[in-house]
């Protein structure tokens, strides 16, 4: 059962830190011109990520917290697809005549195998037009169990994707009345072997926590089922409930949710029978077999956290492609129009659709780096990277009184200038990252609960 610490924690807005500083702090100063003058100074030899957004999906599941919209046609995203490889031809301009080498790509959405496979294909050409990819380029794919064919899964394959995402949430079938997501095993099952048919070996599973009608004798049956198809890695993640942002999960009975203390107790339980089957926790919410990749990175200390989570990608670039899109060069972070339809005008019109951002001053760069080794690694000697940086402890002085009360309450320990969050601490990890954030003070966005 949840502790008294926890639940005094529990229901606390922070940030999930995906980024730093994250995106509620972007505002217009970045624009187009500024995000091209970022991707013409890029390195030639270092390799960067690729991101693609595709915010379309059949239906709108009631849980979504993701930009998306519904498509009945293929019409839209047709078109979309068109934008998309437009975009690629204004990156590269920008870029100049060097084809940088890709280490990551990854389709997010929405539902991006929407696209159809002549749309698909032609994406993906240009993309191999612009960028060298390289004979290890990791090439994942977030997918919806309930589109995946055989056929699809052949037309993946034949691009080049090695990794895809299946967004499972629960096998129970109550639960998945309450989300809109009506997806019995047998459609996981199906779109599982399509994919290993096909030779797409990696495959992970989406889980969530804290939905609707949830319990601990149904999250432990989902998970039981998801072990037996073997997923690399599964990601556990809490529901996010932001009706004020996301209008459809209106359609979500509240009355229905977890309290604080049932919420913690499925994360609990969910977490501990992962473990039993001996999954490999890997920071906050993400579980990988011990000889998967993100197992390796984790105890090697090279895990890193970007805008799809926890990842293995090294790469200090991230190019971002499609409406809302985020990018990341070392200069600072660039946020795409989230309007699909300002998103494409732009593009018609030869400009980067970039509509915001966050250009990094060497603070920004601290913080962040401190906060990425507490969500990935559970310590980070505070002394050391700031000395990396060039500033002395007293740079981050002001994070030390942020972090009176989570040590007090035994969340983590500071031994000197070695920050470690505990075992007790680490559901919790949020809270003791956002003491080093600056700006979470004066925001006045609201973000999803601690757990």
């Amino acid at each position: 059962m949840p502790n008294p610490i926890e639940l005094k924690y529990a229901t606390r807005s922070v940030p999930r830190y995906t980024s730093y500083p994250t995106a509620p702090h972007f505002d217009a100063s970045v624009d187009a011109t500024a995000y091209g003058a970022w991707l013409a100074g890029l390195s030639a030899a270092a390799p960067v990520s690729l991101y693609l957004h595709v915010p379309y999906c059949r239906m709108i599941c009631h849980y979504c917290g993701c930009h998306t919209k519904a498509a009945l046609r293929d019409d839209p995203v047709i078109d979309y697809a068109q934008g998309l490889v437009a975009e690629i031809d204004l990156v590269a301009a920008a870029i100049g005549p060097r084809r940088l080498p890709v280490g990551h790509i990854h389709w997010g959405g929405g539902t991006p195998s929407l696209l159809p496979a002549d749309s698909l294909r032609a994406v993906v050409a240009r993309l191999r037009e612009a960028f060298d990819f390289v004979p290890d380029t990791e090439h994942a794919i977030e997918l919806d169990p309930r589109t995946v064919t055989p056929e699809l899964a052949a037309v993946l394959a034949e691009v080049g994707v090695t990794r895809a995402s299946l967004g499972v949430q629960d096998f129970d079938a109550t639960v998945q009345a309450a989300i809109g997501r009506i997806q019995p095993l047998e459609t996981v099952a199906a779109a599982v072997e399509a994919l290993r048919g096909a030779g797409i070996a990696a495959i992970n599973f989406d889980l969530m926590y804290g939905l609707p009608h949830q319990s601990a004798e149904t999250i432990e049956t989902t998970i039981a089922l998801a072990h037996t198809f073997r997923p690399s890695r599964i990601a556990l993640f809490g529901y996010a409930h932001v009706p004020w942002f996301k209008k459809h999960q209106r359609l979500i009975d509240e009355a229905a949710l977890p309290g604080a203390s049932e919420r913690l107790s499925l994360e609990h339980t969910a977490r501990s029978a992962l473990e039993r089957l001996g999954y490999a926790a890997i920071g906050l919410d993400h579980f990988a077999a011990p000889d998967d990749e993100m197992a390796v990175a984790a105890r090697a200390g090279r895990l890193r956290r970007n805008f799809q989570g926890y990842t293995t990608d090294a790469c200090d670039t991230l190019i971002g492609l499609g409406a809302s899109s985020i990018g990341r060069t070392p200069e600072g972070f660039a946020q795409n129009d989230p309007d699909i339809g300002r998103w494409r005008r732009a593009v018609e019109a030869g400009r980067l659709p970039t509509a915001k951002g966050r250009a990094l001053d060497a603070d920004d760069r601290l913080r962040a780096a401190i906060i990425e080794r507490v969500m990935c690694d559970w310590e980070v000697d505070l002394a050391a990277v700031c000395a990396a940086h060039g500033v002395g402890i007293d740079a981050v002085a002001d994070a030390f009184e942020r972090l009176d009360e989570p040590l007090g309450d035994g969340l983590a320990v500071l031994d000197g200038s070695r920050l470690v969050v505990t075992e007790a601490g680490k559901p919790l990890v949020r809270i003791v990252a956002a003491a080093f954030d600056v700006y979470l003070a004066r925001a006045t966005a609201r973000h999803s609960l601690a757990v």
